[in-house]
C-alpha cells in the first residue's frame, strides 16, 4: 500500500515526523505553472539532507483523491493568513497584480477574432474590417523612436544616475564645473546607442519597405492587375509565380500544374526542408479558364485565425450549381504566407492578411537575454552609488553641517560622481562587439554567426548544456540497415536476397523507400496515380484512392490505392513501432526485435497492410467526406473514422535506419565533460534508441552505470521509483517524458536534486515545452547558466529559454540557427567557442570593467584628498576639458586594447579544458577582485594627490600639474601592469596615448604653466610620484607569481 511506504532512510522519528509534516504541505500543493512552482519548496528545511527526500507519507494524503491534492495546502494556508496578517504578508502584493494586470488588459485589449465568409473577388462583401497585409518589424516610428530610445537607455540604473547628475549643473547653487565635461560624456553614450538603433531601424524599415512592395498579380473582372503586398485584401484572387513569396494566408484554388497539386517550401515557417505537396480545391481546378472564377458565385468559410500551422478547417461553397456544391478543406488546401511556390503557377483567394496570418502569429518576440557578467557589474555599481553617497556624507559631517549642508552634500555628491564611470558601459558594449567579430572570423570555426552581441560572456559560464540528439549529435542522414519479415532478417550486407524478395512479392509497395537500391524504380506519381517498374522490367500501375499524412499525434502515415491490373484495394500504413503495434495483428516477434534494433542504434519503422473490399472502401469514402464537411471537432471525427480501418492490420516488416553520428562528437562531448559541463540530451525519439546514441556518442561511458527510470503513472509509482534512483550513485539517469511529467507533478524539487547530481540525463519522448520546461527547471533550481544547442524548429524553444542558445545549420533547415543567440554549422565547433571563445570573452569583461571602474575611483580619491586638505570644500580639482580628455583620449585607447588580451593559448585551452572549471566560480570578477581594485585605487589616488601636495612649490597649478600628469602615466602603467599577453596594437595604444597627452600639453595653458612643465623639476617630481604608486603594484605582481602562480601558469611553464 501507497500509505505503508517507509522513507529510506530515517534518521529519527523526530525527523520523520517533521518530514511528514512538510511533505504534506509539498504533496498536496500540486503543480502550479512557472515560478509558482519553486516556492513550494521555500519552506523547506535548508539542513535536511537529501536520504530524507521530504515525499508525502501522511495517511491524509493518500486517503483523499489526487484531485484534493491540490485544494488541501491552500485551505490551511488562508486559514493562517487572514487579516491584517494576509495583508502585510501577501494581500498587498496581490492587490497590485491584480490592479496592473486589469490595467494592462484594458490598454491591449484585442479584437475578438472571429470565423469568416469570404467571398471569392469580392473583398467589398467582407462583413469585418480586416488588417493591412503589411509586414512591420520595426521598434519605434516617427514619434515614438526618440522617446523610446531613451526609455531603454534611462532604465538602467548607471545612465539615470548620470542624467541626474547632468542635469543638477543646470541649478547655479550646484554648479561645480563647465556643462560640457558633464554633459559632453553622456551625449557621447546617447549618440552612440542612438546611432546604432537608428541604423537598425532603418535596416528594418528597409527590409519591411522591400518586403511590402513587392508586387503581385490580382485577378479582377477586367483581367490582371499589379498591387503591391501591403495593399492585398482579403477576398482578393491572387495569382503567385514560381519561386515567388506568398504574400498572405490563402486557400489554394487553381494551379497550371495538370495533376491539381504543387508543392511549397515551407523552411522559413516551420524550419522543415523537404517540400510540402498542396492541393488545389477541386471545383474550381475543373473550371475551363481563369476568368471563370468570376462567372461562379462561391465562398470560402475559414475558421477563426489561430497559431496552429498544422491544422486548417473550412468549407468551399458552389451556390449557383443545382444541387449546390460543398467541398471540405483542409491543411492541404492553404497557402501560408512567408512560404515559397515551389513548382507551377497558383492562385487562391486570400483568407488572412497582416497580423491574422499564421507566420506572423507564431512570431514571438524573444526575452531579452541579459548576462551573468551584467548583472554581477549592476550590483558592483550600486555598490560603488552606496559608497559614493557615505563618502559625500562623511565629508559633510568633517565640514561640521555649516550653512546650508544639503546643498554641499549634493556638490559633494557631484564631485565624486566619477566614482561610477559613465564610460563603463560604452567600453562593455563596444567589447562585446569586437568578441563578437573575432567568433566569425575564426578560421577554425568556418560559419559561426553571432546573433546577439550582448551575451558573448555567457560561453564562458556555462554549468549546464542541454543537446538535441537528432541532427545535432547525429548527422540526420538514415542509412538502411536492417530489414525484418518475421520469419527471417536481412541486413545491409544482404541486399540480394532482397533484391529476390522483392521479385517474389512485389506487391508489396510499402517497400518504395529502398526500392531504388533493390531494383523496384517508381516511374511517375501524381495525386491520384502511381506507377512502379519491377527488376524483370513489368510496369505496375496503380491508382491513389486516400492519402493519410503524417501528424506528430498519430505518428503514422497511410494510403489507400487500387492495383489497376487486378482491381484489389489495399490500405498500407507505416509509423512507429508505439502507434503500430496496437493495430497489428497478434504476431510473437515485433517487441522483441524493435527492441534488439534500437539496442544496436537504429530508429525502426513497423510497415502493415489491410486488404478492402469495394463494399468496405465505399463505406469507407462516404464516412470519411462526411467527416471531413464537419465544421465542429472536424479532426476527432476524421480521426475517429480513419482508426475504423486501422484494426487487425498485416504485419508486413519491420525496418530498422542508423542515425550517423557528427564529426568528432566523441571527443567533443569528452571535452565538454572534463571542462565540468554537465551534459543533457534532450529528444523525442524512444528511450531505446535514445540510450543507445548516449552510449556510442560516450555521452554516458560504456562502463558506467544506468538508471532507466520506470514508467509512473501515479504519486505512489513516482515516490518508490525516486527512492529507488536515490540509492544509485554515480549513475546516468535515462527518463521519458510522461514519467517526467508525473515527477514534476509532485516531486519537482526532490527529482531535480537528484537529477542534478548524476554525470548525464537523457530525457526521451519529449515535446517542444517540456525541453523548455526543463531549461527553466535547471535555470530555477540551480541557479547556474545553461545552453541549449539544437537544429530543428522543434529546439527554438528550448534554445530561447536557455541563457545561451545555439543553433546548428542542419537538415531540418535554419530556423532553430535563425532563433539562436549563436550559430554554427557543426557540433563539434562548440568546443571550441566554448574554451576559447567564451574564456576569453568573460576574462576581458572582468578585466576591463574592473579597470575602467579603477579609471574612476582613483580619481575620486584625488578630489576627496584635495578637499581634506582644503577644509573639505567642495571645491573641484580638475575642471573643463582635464576631466573630458581623462576618461576619452589620453587613456581610452589602452584600456580598451585589453580586449585583445589573453591569459592561455587558445592551443592550451582545447588541451586543457579542465581550466574551463575556474571560470564557472565567477573568481575573475567578483567581490573580492573589486575590493582589491578599489584598496589599489585608494593607495594610487592617495599618493598622486599627497605627493603633489608635499612637491608643491608656490602656486596652486603646479599641484594640478604634477598630478595630473603623473595620474596620466600611472594609468598607463597600470594598463601595462594588467596585461598578460602583449599584441602589437596594445603597444601602439599605450604610445598613441602618451603621444595626444604630450602634444596637447602646449594647447591647456589654461591648466598648466607651459615653462614650468618643461623644466626637469618637473620630470623628476612627476617620475617620483608615479614610480611611488606603481613599483609597489609590479613587486606584489611578481612575488604572487612566483609564489602562488595561478593553474594556466603553471602549464604554460
Amino acid at each position: 500500500m501507497a500509505d505503508q511506504i517507509p522513507l529510506y532512510p530515517v534518521r529519527s522519528a523526530a525527523a520523520a515526523a517533521a518530514n511528514r509534516k512538510r511533505a504534506a504541505y509539498y504533496s498536496a500543493a500540486g503543480p502550479r505553472p512557472g515560478a509558482d512552482r519553486h516556492s513550494r519548496y521555500q519552506l523547506e528545511d535548508e539542513s535536511a539532507h537529501l536520504d530524507e527526500m521530504p515525499l508525502m507519507m501522511s495517511e491524509e494524503g493518500f486517503e483523499n483523491e489526487e484531485s484534493d491534492y491540490h485544494t488541501l495546502p491552500r485551505a490551511r494556508i488562508m486559514q493562517r493568513k487572514r487579516g491584517l496578517e494576509w495583508f502585510v504578508c501577501d494581500g498587498w502584493k496581490f492587490l497590485c497584480t491584480s490592479c496592473c494586470g486589469w490595467l494592462i488588459n484594458i490598454c491591449r485589449r484585442k479584437k475578438e477574432l472571429k470565423a469568416r465568409t469570404v467571398w471569392l473577388g469580392c473583398p467589398e462583401k467582407c462583413e469585418e474590417k480586416h488588417p493591412r497585409n503589411s509586414i512591420k518589424n520595426q521598434k519605434y516610428n516617427v514619434f515614438t523612436f526618440i522617446p523610446g530610445v531613451l526609455y531603454e537607455q534611462f532604465k538602467f540604473f548607471l545612465n539615470l544616475y548620470f542624467l541626474v547628475i547632468s542635469c543638477s549643473q543646470f541649478v547655479p547653487a550646484l554648479k561645480i564645473g563647465y556643462l560640457y565635461t558633464y554633459w559632453a560624456p553622456l551625449g557621447f553614450v546617447l549618440a552612440v546607442t542612438m546611432t546604432r538603433e537608428a541604423i537598425d531601424e532603418f535596416r528594418r524599415f528597409q527590409r519591411d519597405k522591400e518586403v511590402n512592395s513587392q508586387l503581385y498579380s490580382k485577378l479582377t473582372v477586367r483581367g490582371k492587375v499589379q498591387v503591391k503586398s501591403s495593399d492585398i485584401q482579403v477576398g482578393d484572387l491572387i495569382i503567385v509565380e514560381k519561386n515567388q513569396r506568398i504574400p498572405s494566408d490563402m486557400v489554394f484554388l487553381r494551379t497550371s500544374e495538370k495533376a491539381g497539386s504543387c508543392f511549397i517550401r515551407t523552411d522559413q515557417l516551420d524550419g522543415e526542408t523537404d517540400w510540402k505537396l498542396k492541393v488545389a480545391v477541386s471545383c474550381t481546378q475543373r473550371l475551363p479558364a481563369l476568368g471563370d472564377l468570376f462567372s461562379i458565385s462561391a465562398y470560402v468559410y475559414a475558421q477563426k485565425p489561430q497559431m496552429d500551422i498544422h491544422s486548417f478547417e473550412g468549407t468551399f461553397t458552389r451556390e449557383d450549381s443545382d444541387p449546390p456544391i460543398h467541398e471540405s478543406l483542409s491543411i492541404e488546401n492553404t497557402l501560408w504566407a512567408s512560404t515559397i511556390v515551389a513548382s507551377g503557377t497558383v492562385i487562391g483567394v486570400v483568407i488572412y492578411t497582416g497580423k491574422e496570418t499564421r507566420s506572423v502569429m507564431n512570431t514571438s518576440n524573444p526575452k531579452n537575454k541579459v548576462g551573468l557578467l551584467d548583472l554581477e557589474l549592476n550590483r558592483l555599481t550600486k555598490a560603488l552609488f552606496l559608497a559614493l553617497v557615505a563618502l559625500s556624507i562623511v565629508m559633510v559631517t568633517l565640514q561640521g553641517f555649516v550653512g546650508p549642508w544639503y546643498r554641499s552634500l549634493f556638490r559633494f555628491l557631484l564631485l565624486f560622481s566619477y566614482i561610477i564611470p559613465i564610460s563603463l558601459r560604452v567600453n562593455l558594449d563596444m567589447g562585446k562587439a569586437v568578441y563578437g567579430w573575432m567568433m566569425m572570423k575564426d578560421e577554425n570555426i568556418p560559419g559561426t554567426v553571432v546573433r546577439t552581441s550582448t551575451i558573448p560572456e555567457e560561453l564562458g559560464r556555462l554549468v549546464y548544456l542541454l543537446t538535441d540528439k537528432t541532427g545535432t549529435l547525429t548527422q540526420n542522414e538514415m542509412i538502411f540497415k536492417r530489414l525484418h519479415l518475421g520469419t527471417v532478417s536481412y541486413g545491409a550486407d544482404m541486399m540480394d536476397e532482397i533484391q529476390s524478395h522483392v521479385r517474389d512479392s512485389y506487391s508489396q509497395v510499402a517497400l518504395v523507400q529502398w526500392t531504388e537500391s533493390v531494383g523496384l524504380t517508381l516511374v511517375s506519381r501524381d495525386l491520384t496515380s502511381m506507377q512502379l517498374k519491377t527488376p524483370s522490367g513489368q510496369v505496375l500501375s496503380f491508382c491513389i484512392l486516400q492519402l493519410f499524412p503524417f501528424t506528430s499525434e498519430s505518428k503514422r502515415m497511410g494510403v489507400i490505392v487500387r492495383d489497376e491490373s487486378t482491381a484489389e484495394i489495399t490500405f498500407y500504413m507505416k509509423g512507429a513501432d508505439v502507434a503500430m503495434s496496437p493495430i497489428v495483428q497478434y504476431n510473437d516477434w515485433l517487441e522483441e526485435e524493435c527492441g534488439n534494433m534500437a539496442r544496436e542504434g537504429l530508429r525502426t519503422l513497423v510497415v502493415a497492410k489491410k486488404a478492402l473490399t469495394e463494399e468496405q472502401y465505399q463505406d469507407f469514402e462516404s464516412r470519411y467526406t462526411q467527416a471531413k464537411l464537419s465544421m465542429h471537432d472536424r479532426s476527432l471525427k476524421v480521426a475517429a473514422v480513419v482508426e475504423s480501418l486501422e484494426r487487425e492490420m498485416e504485419l508486413l516488416c519491420l525496418t530498422g535506419v542508423e542515425d550517423q553520428l557528427q564529426a568528432d562528437v566523441r571527443p567533443t562531448l569528452e571535452m565538454l565533460r572534463n571542462a565540468g559541463i554537465k551534459i543533457w540530451m534532450l529528444t523525442g525519439d524512444k528511450l531505446e534508441t535514445a540510450t543507445c546514441i548516449a552510449k556510442s556518442s560516450h555521452l554516458v561511458s560504456r562502463t558506467q552505470d544506468i538508471h532507466i527510470f520506470r514508467q509512473v503513472t501515479s504519486r505512489g509509482e513516482a515516490h518508490l521509483e525516486l527512492n529507488a534512483f536515490r540509492r544509485k550513485h554515480d549513475c546516468a539517469l535515462v527518463i521519458s517524458g510522461d514519467s517526467l511529467e508525473v515527477c514534476l507533478k509532485y516531486y519537482e524539487h526532490e527529482f531535480v536534486e537528484l537529477a542534478c547530481q548524476c554525470p548525464a540525463v537523457v530525457c526521451c519522448r519529449c515535446s517542444p515545452t517540456q525541453k523548455a520546461c526543463i531549461v527553466t527547471l535547471l535555470q530555477q533550481h540551480t541557479g547556474r547558466r545553461t545552453c541549449a544547442i539544437g537544429d530543428g524548429g522543434n529546439d527554438v524553444s528550448m534554445i530561447q529559454a536557455a541563457d545561451c542558445g545555439i543553433g546548428i545549420e542542419g537538415k531540418e533547415g535554419k530556423q532553430a540557427s535563425l532563433a539562436a543567440d549563436f550559430s554554427i554549422t557543426q557540433f563539434r565547433h562548440i568546443g571550441r567557442l566554448l574554451m576559447v571563445h567564451g574564456r576569453n570573452s568573460y576574462k576581458r569583461s572582468a578585466a576591463l570593467g574592473q579597470f575602467v571602474m579603477h579609471r574612476g575611483l582613483i580619481i575620486s580619491t584625488m578630489q576627496a584628498v584635495f578637499s581634506s586638505v582644503f577644509y573639505f570644500a567642495s571645491v573641484p580639482l580638475y575642471q573643463g576639458f582635464l576631466m573630458v580628455g581623462y576618461a576619452t583620449i589620453y587613456t581610452m585607447f589602452p584600456v580598451f586594447s585589453l580586449v585583445l588580451d589573453q591569459d592561455v593559448k587558445p592551443e592550451m585551452a582545447m588541451l586543457y579544458p579542465e581550466l574551463y572549471k575556474d571560470l564557472t566560480k565567477g573568481r575573475s570578477l567578483s567581490f573580492k577582485t573589486f575590493l582589491i581594485w578599489v584598496l589599489i585605487s585608494i593607495y594610487q589616488g592617495g599618493i598622486l594627490m599627497y605627493g603633489a601636495l608635499v612637491l608643491f612649490e608656490s602656486e596652486f597649478v603646479h599641484v594640478v600639474a604634477i598630478s595630473f600628469t603623473a595620474l596620466i602615466l600611472t594609468e598607463l602603467l597600470m594598463v601595462a601592469l594588467t596585461v598578460r599577453t602583449w599584441h602589437w596594437l596594445m603597444v601602439v595604444a599605450e604610445f598613441l596615448s602618451l603621444g595626444c597627452y604630450v602634444s596637447s600639453l602646449a594647447f591647456l595653458s589654461e591648466y598648466f604653466d607651459v615653462a614650468f612643465i618643461t623644466t626637469v623639476t618637473f620630470l623628476w617630481k612627476v617620475s617620483a610620484i608615479t614610480v611611488v604608486s606603481c613599483l609597489p603594484l609590479y613587486v606584489l605582481k611578481y612575488l604572487r607569481r612566483k609564489l602562488s602562480p595561478p593553474s594556466y601558469c603553471k602549464l604554460a611553464s
